[in-house]
């Protein structure tokens, strides 16, 4: 039995580590939901000019999904020098590659000026910023969780989901301003850049608080003890299978709802339903301001009941709402648009708050980085990169929505699935690392 008496609640710099790891994965949801946008409605035109609509769409879409199959890349690469090197570096690394890329892209010419060139340029850096998001979520889950008590990993490692919301509420804001003060074609010109722009503000502040962070005292205790995995990303792939997998399915659920409720139903609720673009990012910026509560609280709650049925009732509840999503959205209400897209924020957060703690916990400490990383990037790739495509395609091939709440409910069964693959916590490897790593000074 392990002896937890001299392990303290939490280390001393877990509240900076909490706002480090809340920062970094800010940045990369600022991004997300600004290409989002920027990919249904701005980047048609602007880099992918065509006759067909729906042919610069999915070319638009594209290039949201080159994102996702890049991070496999980072989380390989990253994931390996996470669990060899420390948390921190690699954080840092991670997050001047994913800024630096946003930048430029709010810098890029457009089709017009450079043709094809362009085109190739926006791929490429959304490749960049794949890679780069790749290697920060696990490093980001593991700076917030491993500075915390593990007995409340599912309350500290909810930080870095916490992101989500924080980044579509800031970048929904910056267009919502942008909306309110340029006209359509100004926007379309060069407005949208100027969101784009403004992450460099965020990576100017995530910096300075990560290079004065400690390393993580899990990862200190593990240097102290052992030498460094030589091949961590094979010996994962070796030894835990099934805990990768476990990890892997349950990103698919939410990953698909986010997808749908963030990017289709942009689309979706404008072109087909005729609702005004402000009231969809309207109903999206309330769902994200009340994930910002439910999150942090989901996370708590699977600290004290078991954290797979929590998640598994939030899968279940998924494939329930969307179809009543449809119906409700097809009402021409506000009310009943921002109501319907609110609860599947609410079901999503379910999900996403206690996920960061659910997969780190599936390995352990000295894989954590590198399996935590795998399974996030390959189930990115399953789940988030295909979906918009996915919906936009299925969408158009049987002019309903049915096949769309089929698609949901076959990754709701898939992330169900991967509760029952999985463990619940064991907290004893930690516990232990944690009464022995050296103290950390007070910060």
């Amino acid at each position: 039995m392990t002896s937890t008496e001299n392990v303290p609640a939490r280390s001393p710099g877990a509240v900076k580590a909490y706002i480090a790891s809340l920062t970094g994965t800010s940045l990369e949801y600022y991004d997300f939901a600004l290409y989002s946008v920027a990919s249904a409605v701005v980047f048609p035109s602007v880099f992918f000019p065509s006759g067909d609509p729906y042919i610069g769409l999915i070319l638009s879409f594209s290039t949201f999904a080159v994102g996702y199959f890049a991070r496999p890349i980072g989380g390989i690469v990253f994931g390996r020098l996470g669990d060899k090197i420390g948390r921190k570096n690699v954080l840092v690394a991670t997050l001047l590659l994913i800024g630096g890329a946003t930048v430029l892209i709010g810098l890029l010419p457009s089709h017009a000026t450079l043709g094809i060139t362009a085109s190739a340029l926006l791929v490429l850096l959304r490749f960049a910023q794949g890679i780069g998001v790749g290697g920060e979520w696990g490093g980001a889950v593991l700076l917030s969780s491993e500075f915390a008590d593990p007995r409340s990993r599912g309350l500290w490692a909810s930080a870095a989901q916490i992101g989500v919301p924080v980044g579509n509420l800031m970048a929904n804001g910056v267009l919502a301003g942008l909306a309110a003060v340029l006209t359509d074609e100004s926007f379309r010109s060069w407005g949208w850049r100027i969101g784009f722009l403004a992450s460099a503000i965020l990576v100017a502040f995530g910096l300075m608080i990560r290079l004065r962070l400690e390393e993580t005292p899990v990862f200190q205790a593990l240097q102290e003890r052992e030498e460094p995995p030589a091949a961590p990303v094979i010996e994962v792939l070796k030894t835990h299978p099934r805990a990768l997998l476990a990890a892997a399915f349950s990103r698919l659920c939410p990953d698909v709802l986010y997808s749908l409720l963030t990017v289709f139903l942009a689309t979706y609720a404008t072109k087909q339903l005729g609702y005004a673009t402000s009231e969809v990012l309207t109903a999206v910026m309330i769902g994200s301001a009340t994930q910002i509560v439910v999150m942090p609280f989901s996370g708590w709650l699977t600290d004290r009941v078991n954290r797979r049925w929590v998640y598994g009732i939030g899968a279940l509840a998924t494939a329930v709402w969307v179809p009543i999503l449809f119906v409700l959205i097809g009402n021409d209400s506000r009310i009943l648009l921002t109501l319907s897209i609110v609860v599947g924020m609410i079901l999503h957060a379910l999900m996403y708050g206690p996920q960061a703690a659910f997969i780190t916990e599936q390995f352990p400490a000295r894989l954590r980085y590198s399996g935590s990383s795998l399974a996030y990037t390959f189930a990115g790739v399953a789940g988030g990169a295909m979906a918009p495509l996915l919906f936009t395609m299925l969408f158009k091939n049987t002019g309903t929505w049915v096949s769309i709440a089929v698609y949901v409910a076959v990754s709701a069964a898939l992330t169900i699935a991967g509760m029952m693959l999985g463990r619940d916590p064991d907290t004893d490897e930690d516990l232990e690392l944690l009464s022995a790593a050296p103290k950390p000074a007070a910060q």
